[in-house]
This record gives structure tokens, C-alpha cells and sequence, in this order.
């Protein structure tokens, strides 16, 4: 019998398309005796076609290889084009679009803090809970992952080393990188990847030894850009190796392309080597036959390379940009190997099925838009136990979606997609509707708009009305969550360019961007505030703080700037800072707010 998983915080979902399509989690064989673990692997800008097991003709990932044989698979696995999407339904088993997270940067991949995740389902049934690696859902208090169900967190800021939010002195730091453990800088030594890893390993060491069942959730963001920084073993042996069978169109083999192909199959390869570590720890600590480990990745990848014959590449919607392996492996509950589940699964269905096997039901009250797929993972399920349904994934830059702005509608056998790119501004407004028989043409070749338009107007109209579902969650369903400062959960705030609101029309990340942070404070209180500025900046410093203006001067060789005693009442306001006069000032780099 399964028990609900308590929780203080129940976030009720818009009665509608999303509540009718929740489905309970399902046991896929008898109970377990015991709890298991769970360890969730997630890589970055990896590809469906980045493996050995998907036919990469060059890439060496033995590792990953014998996992795939040794799990349960599901053959048309479904994520959403860029990561914070994938990441938003992952950790909630809803649409991201009910979250808050519709992007990658710029105010818009926050989640929603009311936001139910399985860490906190898991955690409330007594699992320790650790995420080491991406979070990238918010970098502040309440956004954070150890405020968001994970009571042992080691991550990087933002959406990635080698970005605005990384810390001083940690800038694009993959080896030796600065990260945060629970909320603290911390410099570690070695490699991004296998410090990870590493830690996953005493979280779960440390879990075992209190007999604790774990949730580890590993996000690494390798293979992610740059690519300065990549494991010189493994990129030497990718230099060494031809590399031209794996590229997409072998006429453009520049040295330039190559060396950008090696370091991503290096960063890769070394993800694989962490994978069969892992698997090794699991075995010495005799936690194997009690753990079921998931693997998959968060979008296709992010060049055009052999992708397993599939069309296009992250930030699209055609199958390259959407498609993810997914690998369960239990030994004892879930078979091992064998013919991939045909019927097709998403994101949103990972939470479901953690759930399920934890013996654990969500929340009274919380609906959840996935399912689970232990069942079918197990290959119990048929046409009564498991009917067609269609899966929506949707991603294009914005403040707030745009229905039919380049989405996919995916059924059993049709897919209704528009392609109009990832951009602002790069749609006119004109549709242009794709209509492919995945069965038939998985490599989405042949566009059956034509010959198929009552297909194509039923799949509109049912993507229309879980759009209008998905937008209508809540209130001001797309507005930002605001950051909370000044609080005992973390007296010190960083504010970088990941999660401000851009004031100017590029795309906000430039030197010169400018762009307000959107705060509330819970109660009076008053900061000392720093401004860490962007190289060139000049006289004067302006900080804008609600209704208060303030100004500073600069010395020519000075970074930062810092406002003491700064009063702020309790509300919600705004914070910009800039330095320079006229349309040159240049937005902050970073500021800082501690609490006095």
C-alpha cells in the first residue's frame, strides 16, 4: 500500500487539461521490502546520437554502454529543446510552463518557490536528498535547490560555468571550480565532472551508514560550454582518432570543427568514466540491487554531429533537439536489456515514477501531468493500461510564451510541429505547420501537412487547449518569482545578470546591458551594498533601490563600489545599478546585498 508523501506545501494545479491527464503512479511488480535509493544522472547538451549505444560510429562510452544493457529503456523519450525547461519538469512532474522557468537566462528560469519537487516529496518520507552539479532554476533564496527539498547541495550559479554568475576568482573555472555547498563558496580541486561524482559518492556513503534510503540527482553541466577546460586524456585520444564519420556534414572537417567535436567528446568520455565509477561504488557498498539509477540528458546537442539520423539540434523542436535516451536500471524489478519500450514518455514523467518506487503517492491535492512508467518500463502495460496520448514541448526566448511559437506536439504515431527557431523576434507571425508520421519517417523528411489536415487540426486544437491550460496554473502565470532578501535563509545575496529583468533591447549579457532585479523584503531592513562592475566602466556608480537613487564616484582603476547602510522597507521593489552616463552606462556585473 502506498503512503502519501507529506509535505507542507501543496500547490494546487488549474482544474483543466493538465489535472485530467494526471495519472497516480503505478507499481510495476510486488512492494519493496525496503525503500530504494535513487540516483538521477543528467548530462548536458549531450545528444541522442553521443553514445556508443545509439550507433556513435567514433565516441568511446563503454560505461554508459553496459548501463544501457544492463536497463530498461524507453525508445522515443522525450525532453524539451534547452535545459532549464527539461530541468523546471524534471524536478516537479509538470509542464514547465505551470512553473515559472519558460528560459535559460535573464529573470526567466526561476522556479516558482511554491513549486512542489520530488526532493521535497522525498525528503518529507524521510530519503536524504543531495543535487551536485546544475541546478540552474535560481541562484537566491527561495529559488535554491537546498531551498527547494535538497538538504545537501554542491552546484555551480547560473545556467553554467563560464557565465555571469560565476564568482570571482572562479571565472570559467572547470578544473578547480568555485562552487557553493549549501549556500557556501567552496574551492574545490579537479575536475568539474569528477568532483561531482565524488561527491555523490560520500553523500550516499554517508546516507547508507545512517541506513537512510538517498536521492542523489547528479546534473552535470558537461558536455555544456566553453570548452577551454576539457579532460586532456580524453582530448588528446579524440585528436588522435578520425573523427569524420561522426560529423554531420563531412565536406566541413576544419581543424576548427574537429577540435570543437574532440572537446565535446572528451567532456563526454570523462562523464563515462564518472558513469562506471558510479556503478562501481554502488556495487562495493553493496548498494546496487537497492538502487534504481536513471540516466538521460537534458536536450539534443548543441552542433550539428552524428545524431542517430535524427533532424536538428538543441534550442529546435524536431526530434534531434527533443530526443533523450532514458535508461532505468533496478536490477530484479525492472528487466535488463530487451527491446525498448515502445510507447512514448517525457520529462514530466520522471517525478510519477520516483515516486512510485518509493512506494509513495504525490500529495492530496497535487496533480501531477506525467505518469509513471514503471509499468511500462516493465513491459507490463498494453492499449487499455497504457492509452496514446500526446506530449507538448514548446521553447522559444520571451517573457512569456507565444502559442504555436515554435512547438511540437507529439502523438504515438504524428508529431505537429512548427519550427519557427528559438529567437525574439525571429517569427512573423506566420504558420507554417509540419506534419510528420514518426512511425514511418523518424528522421521527419517528409511533411504530410497536405495530405493529412484533419490530423494536423485536431493535433492544433489539442496543443491550443493544454497551451491555454498550462498558461492559465495561476495569476500572472508568467511574471518572475521575486527575489526574498534579508532574511536568516541567506543574510547575503548575490545578484548577477542570470536573473535580472534586461532594460535594454540586446540580450542582456553584453558589457553594455543594463537590466533591474525584481526583490521583496519581508520585513524593514537595512544592507551594505556592493556593485561589481563590467571592465570599462566609468564614473558615476548609479543604484537605484526602490524609489531611492543613489550615486558614487569612480576612480579610473576601481571594479567596485560599495553603498553602506542602505535602508530598505518591507515590500516588494526593484534594484538596478550601473556605471557611466547616457545610453554608455554599462549594467552591473554583480551585486551584492548583505544584510547588516
Amino acid at each position: 500500500m502506498k503512503r502519501s508523501a507529506p509535505i507542507s506545501v501543496v500547490l494546487l494545479c488549474a482544474v483543466g487539461f493538465g489535472c485530467a491527464a494526471s495519472q497516480p503512479p503505478e507499481d510495476a511488480t510486488a512492494e519493496a521490502t525496503e525503500p530504494p535509493n535513487i540516483v538521477l544522472v543528467m548530462t548536458d547538451d549531450q545528444g541522442y546520437g553521443d553514445f556508443g549505444f545509439t550507433g556513435n560510429p567514433v565516441i568511446q562510452t563503454p560505461h554508459l554502454d553496459a548501463l544501457a544493457a544492463q536497463s530498461a529503456q524507453v525508445e522515443r523519450f522525450y525532453v524539451s529543446p534547452v535545459c532549464t525547461p527539461t530541468r523546471a519538469s524534471l524536478m516537479t512532474g509538470r509542464y514547465n510552463y505551470r512553473t515559472r522557468a519558460i528560459d535559460t537566462y535573464i529573470g526567466r528560469a526561476m522556479m516558482e518557490p511554491e513549486v512542489v519537487t520530488i526532493a521535497e516529496m522525498l525528503r518529507g518520507a524521510g530519503y536524504a536528498t543531495g543535487i551536485f552539479g546544475k541546478w540552474h532554476l535560481g541562484d537566491a533564496y527561495p529559488m535554491r535547490a537546498m531551498d527547494q527539498g535538497f538538504e545537501e547541495s554542491l552546484v555551480h550559479r547560473g545556467g553554467g560555468i563560464g557565465q555571469p554568475s560565476d564568482p570571482p576568482g572562479g571565472e570559467g573555472k572547470y578544473t578547480d571550480a568555485v562552487l557553493f555547498r549549501n549556500g557556501t563558496r567552496e574551492e574545490t580541486t579537479g575536475y568539474c565532472t569528477d568532483v561531482y561524482f565524488d561527491a555523490a559518492f560520500d553523500f550516499m556513503e554517508q546516507a547508507a551508514a545512517e541506513e537512510r534510503p538517498f536521492f542523489a540527482y547528479v546534473p552535470t553541466n558537461a558536455p555544456h560550454g566553453p570548452f577551454h577546460d576539457v579532460p586532456e586524456e580524453w582530448l588528446e585520444h579524440y585528436r588522435q582518432t578520425d573523427l569524420s564519420a561522426a560529423l554531420a556534414d563531412p565536406g566541413q572537417a576544419s581543424g576548427q570543427v574537429l577540435d570543437r567535436l574532440a572537446r565535446s567528446y572528451a567532456m563526454i568520455s570523462n562523464i563515462d568514466d564518472n558513469v562506471g565509477r558510479l556503478m562501481a561504488r554502488l556495487d562495493e557498498l553493496g548498494l546496487a540491487d537497492n538502487t534504481l539509477l536513471v540516466f538521460l540528458v537534458d536536450n539534443g546537442p548543441d552542433r550539428d554531429r552524428y545524431n542517430a539520423g535524427l533532424r536538428g539540434r538543441k534550442g529546435t523542436v524536431f526530434e534531434g533537439g527533443i530526443r533523450s535516451p532514458l535508461l532505468a536500471r533496478w536490477p530484479g524489478r525492472l528487466p535488463a536489456g530487451g527491446e525498448p519500450a515502445d510507447r512514448i514518455a517525457t520529462h514530466i514523467d520522471i517525478a510519477p515514477t520516483l515516486l512510485d518506487a518509493a512506494g509513495l503517492e504525490p500529495p492530496a491535492g497535487l496533480h501531477l501531468d506525467g505518469r509513471s512508467l514503471l509499468r511500462l518500463l516493465a513491459g507490463d502495460v498494453d492499449a487499455a493500461t497504457w492509452p496514446d496520448r500526446t506530449l507538448y514541448l514548446q521553447f522559444h526566448r520571451g517573457n512569456e510564451p507565444i502559442p504555436l511559437h515554435s512547438f511540437a506536439a507529439v502523438g504515438q504515431r504524428y508529431k505537429l510541429v512548427h519550427p519557427s527557431l528559438r529567437g525574439e523576434g525571429d517569427w512573423n507571425g506566420e504558420l507554417n505547420l509540419e506534419l510528420y508520421d514518426l512511425e514511418d519517417d523518424p528522421g521527419e523528411s517528409r511533411n504530410l501537412i497536405d495530405e493529412r489536415p484533419d490530423v494536423a487540426a485536431e493535433m492544433r486544437d489539442a496543443y491550443l487547449a493544454w497551451f491555454e491550460d498550462v498558461s492559465s496554473t495561476r495569476p500572472d502565470n508568467y511574471a518572475p518569482p521575486r527575489i526574498v532578501v534579508g532574511t536568516d535563509h541567506e543574510p547575503v545575496t548575490v545578484l548577477t545578470r542570470q536573473d535580472w529583468r534586461r532594460d535594454t533591447a540586446d540580450q542582456g549579457w553584453r558589457p553594455t546591458s543594463r537590466g533591474h532585479w525584481l526583490l521583496s523584503a519581508r520585513e524593514d531592513v537595512t544592507f551594505d551594498i556592493e556593485v561589481r562592475l563590467v571592465a570599462g566602466s566609468s564614473a558615476p556608480v548609479l543604484l537605484d533601490v526602490g524609489d531611492r537613487e543613489l550615486s558614487q564616484d569612480l576612480a579610473p582603476d576601481q571594479q567596485t563600489a560599495t553603498f553602506d547602510e542602505v535602508p530598505v522597507p518591507a515590500g516588494d521593489f526593484a534594484l538596478s545599478a550601473s556605471a557611466g552616463e547616457g545610453e554608455d552606462r554599462r549594467g552591473a556585473h554583480q551585486v551584492v546585498l548583505r544584510r547588516r
